[in-house]
């Protein structure tokens, strides 16, 4: 097999997904999965392991980028309003869809579960890529959001580990080398960025590749998965990126235009649209289940924390989106042969679409303005609230 040919078409892909989402303002991570789909149904696109690996590490890095964007200053400030919606966000849906895939469904316990913890993501990928394109992760309601998703996250990638993970020594090496690098990570980065930062060679950035690597590897052996300890490792470094955002724009680079494409790519090669067809009433009724989940959870208590109508709606369609962790969970099932590859397809569709309509709808109809108010409204929504205070410190 001629790799280069492989990787030709791959890149060819992606660029394709990222030409078709300048012309249509499309979220290119969503185009590459479609590509992706396309590719593996009509154009033979296959896996092989140096694609895993980037894919692999493409998941990683996207999770560890979403991380360090959290700003630790903000999340202690809406501490309680990011848990409260978080832990919200991710409890409803679990229950709901692991309910539905058991008892209307009928899928085997373990796979239900699997479905519980997909359905119950919110989209980092394209929540994060949104509030950067909107600009809206600079000001305090994108902050918010950004740290609920964390915390729903958090809870999805918990939920996988302690499920399926294997309850023996490797965990609980896995568990106290993470909590170890965790504390020493924040004093002991800022000394490293200090002493070897700035350099062509890039040190800093191979000294975050190794942290990764390591605690990736240990994760894998213990059967959780490594981008748990990757958001983990981002949370605990965002405060020093906030300071080196000349790093943080050259690994973005690498994280965007290099990597993250192979993942969403092979994410979307293991939908089989025969699959999708014949499986379009529970991909509608899973559909359903988690928009509806999402929404019962997560809109009063948007307006139980005082946010504007156009902020609620907002917040909630973002926290019902889904994809980098859904998709994570459901690769997670089919390679470990607790789902089937229909299940998977259904599944997947699942994610895509609760990528793709409440991102549309929030996009199209309740962004938020930059100052945090709804034209001329005079109701202080969350963004100004907090503004104010600030000013008033």
């Amino acid at each position: 097999m001629n790799q280069w040919l492989v990787a030709t078409l791959w890149v060819g892909l992606a660029l394709a997904a990222g030409l078709i989402s300048v012309r249509t303002a499309i979220s290119v991570s969503l185009l590459e999965i479609a590509m992706g789909v396309f590719g593996g149904n009509f154009l033979g696109l296959h896996t092989t392991e140096w694609t895993n690996f980037l894919a692999g590490f493409g998941a990683i890095l996207l999770t560890f980028m979403a991380g360090a964007e959290i700003d630790p200053d903000s999340l202690r400030r809406h501490l309680k309003p990011s848990l409260t919606i978080g832990c919200v966000a991710f409890l409803f849906p679990f229950l709901g869809a692991w309910a539905f895939a058991h008892w209307v469904a009928g899928w085997e316990m373990r796979a239900a579960w699997i479905a519980g913890i997909a359905l119950s993501t919110t989209s980092v990928a394209v929540v994060y890529a949104v509030m950067v394109e909107t600009g809206l992760n600079e000001t305090e309601i994108g902050k918010l959001i950004l740290a609920a998703c964390f915390v729903n996250d958090l809870g999805t990638v918990l939920a996988l580990g302690a499920i399926f993970a294997n309850y023996n020594a490797w965990l609980g090496l896995f568990v106290g080398v993470t909590t170890a690098v965790l504390v020493a990570l924040p004093r002991l980065s800022r000394w490293f960025f200090r002493r070897f930062g700035g350099r062509v060679s890039e040190l800093e950035i191979k000294f975050l590749f190794l942290l990764l690597f390591g605690l990736g590897g240990l994760a894998a052996t213990a059967n959780s998965e490594p981008v748990l300890p990757a958001y983990l490792l981002g949370l605990a470094i965002a405060g020093l990126f906030a300071q080196h955002r000349d790093m943080v724009r050259r690994l973005r680079t690498a994280v965007f235009g290099v990597l993250t494409p192979f993942y969403f790519l092979k994410a979307g090669l293991f939908v089989s649209l025969s699959s999708v067809w014949a499986g379009a009433g529970l991909i509608g009724a899973l559909f359903g289940v988690k928009m509806m989940t999402k929404l019962v959870g997560v809109w009063p208590l948007t307006r139980a924390f005082r946010f504007t109508m156009r902020e609620g709606n907002y917040t909630t369609l973002l926290m019902s989106t889904g994809l980098t962790f859904g998709t994570i969970s459901a690769l997670f099932g089919l390679t470990r042969h607790v789902i089937t590859q229909s299940q998977y397809t259904i599944l997947v569709t699942v994610v895509i679409g609760s990528a793709v309509v409440p991102t549309l709808i929030a996009q199209s109809f309740f962004t938020p303005s930059p100052d945090g108010r709804l034209g001329g409204q005079q109701e202080a929504g969350v963004s100004t609230q907090l503004a104010e205070a600030t000013e008033r410190v």
